[in-house]
């Protein structure tokens, strides 16, 4: 974890972005990072 400021929330897997707060304009639902990251493998 990169501590940041401004509300950010941001998950990076292998220097890939896989959920950005900024985008969504949205934190992320229940299992919805998890999901991601599973996609991405």
């Amino acid at each position: 974890m990169i501590p940041s400021r401004g509300g950010r929330f941001e998950i990076i897997a292998d220097g890939i972005p896989v959920y950005e707060k900024s985008k969504t304009a949205r934190h992320a639902k229940p299992g919805e990072i998890l999901s991601l990251l599973e996609a991405k493998s």
